[in-house]
């Protein structure tokens, strides 16, 4: 275990040297987290969130699929080739974080400390999940994310109704704030928000080209009640930065009524982002739009930030991954250039300069952050293979 930073969840580090017959001159590392989404809301769980149980060909626990069970896959994977092929065929490396969850605050303390200890020749991230088509998924980057709280207040109390007629009210005016901010066509209107984005490469958009989409078996799986918001989805998905309503309080929510005008209107805002730019801007651009647009009484907040990240598609570590997936799962594989979502794949890339691509054990029903999380047995089983696969080819 690494030296703490001050405020961090502990860091672990876990070198395991090449066998007598490996080669000690290659080096794998792989990056996995221990931190997980809170388990609420609890009476939608069909068995105790934190006890794994076993059940109907599933596994079923929060952090089963984001990230425990990929990494014990990967532990297993070490485990078997320790015991059943005399040796590790090259050198690896654990970092497990304890803090992804809530943008990795400190990670990047501890890689700037202890580079030395993580030099490797590539990673790989975190998990993947197989697609609605059970096609395997591997993804060569992430999207970045800032993550912001947006405060409105009105007056010292929550009011009578009545006075509606004369009083500003503190949900009206942050709705009309976050209105100015994006269209009814989801153009995203902040001055300086799209500044600096880098267009996607020739093989990256052969990628994206390839990456299926199944509108109406999405729809079907996460119940859609409307229409996609893009006339490419897959395209949006990969190369789009986003800005999305998180969650909106304000004034009363119980049940029956209750004619109240509430004082203060809190919002919490994130946004995804591409190569090229950049979080900190992100955050500038936001305030700067609030006050241009007359709302500089609403006041903002950068709560976490993460940068993007999108590794070298032409690199062939990233062809050894899609090769191997290929081999083991014996089924189409998708390689996307980076995924929708967001993890801090740039602190490693850009400090230790080496290809990063994730797999791992999820499928499309693993119900990330949400109750009932799972994965497969068979998938496990099959991504134990895959890992211990991938060690072999990638020594030689």
């Amino acid at each position: 275990m690494l030296d703490e930073c001050p405020g961090s969840n502990p860091v672990i580090l876990a070198t395991f040297e090449a066998g007598p017959n490996g080669n000690s001159n290659k080096t794998l590392l792989f990056y996995n987290h221990y931190d997980v989404q809170p388990p609420d809301p609890l009476e939608e769980w069909d068995s105790v969130p934190f006890d794994l149980t076993e059940r109907d060909g599933k596994l079923f626990a929060r952090g089963v699929a984001d990230n425990k069970g990929d990494l014990m896959a990967r532990l297993t994977a070490i485990e078997v080739l320790q015991n059943l092929a005399g040796g590790l065929p090259c050198n690896v490396k654990f970092i497990i974080e304890g803090e992804e969850e809530i943008g990795s605050p400190n990670l990047a303390y501890y890689l700037e400390k202890y580079k030395h200890l993580l030099q490797a020749d590539a990673c790989i991230w975190e998990h993947a999940d197989r697609d609605e088509k059970d096609r395997v998924q591997l993804m060569a980057g992430v999207k970045g994310m800032a993550y912001m709280e947006l405060t409105c207040e009105s007056a010292d109390m929550d009011l009578h109704s009545k006075l509606g007629a004369i009083v500003e009210n503190a949900a009206w005016r942050l709705n009309h704030a976050l209105s100015s901010m994006k269209n009814n066509e989801n153009e995203i209107l902040v001055e300086g928000f799209y500044d600096g984005i880098q267009p996607p490469t020739e093989i990256e958009k052969n990628y994206i080209t390839k990456i299926p989409f199944d509108q109406e078996a999405i729809k079907e799986l996460y119940g859609l009640r409307q229409p996609f918001i893009a006339e490419n989805p897959n395209e949006a998905l990969v190369l789009n930065p986003t800005m999305t309503i998180c969650g909106f309080e304000s004034g009363y929510y119980g049940e029956g009524s209750k004619t109240v005008l509430p004082k203060k209107a809190i919002a919490k805002l994130d946004c995804r982002l591409v190569p090229g730019q950049n979080p900190e801007h992100i955050f500038q651009c936001i305030q700067s739009h609030l006050i241009k647009n007359g709302y500089s009484d609403v006041k903002i907040k950068l709560l976490n930030s993460v940068g993007p990240y999108r590794s070298d598609l032409s690199h062939p570590f990233v062809s050894l991954m899609v090769r191997t997936a290929e081999e083991i799962y014996q089924t189409e594989v998708i390689l996307s250039p980076n995924n929708a979502g967001t993890g801090p794949m740039a602190d490693f890339g850009n400090l230790l300069q080496i290809p990063i691509v994730s797999t791992g054990v999820g499928w499309v029903n693993s119900r990330l952050h949400a109750p009932n999380e799972s994965i497969r047995i068979s998938d496990y089983v099959e991504g134990i293979a895959h890992i211990a696969h991938i060690i072999r080819e990638f020594a030689r």
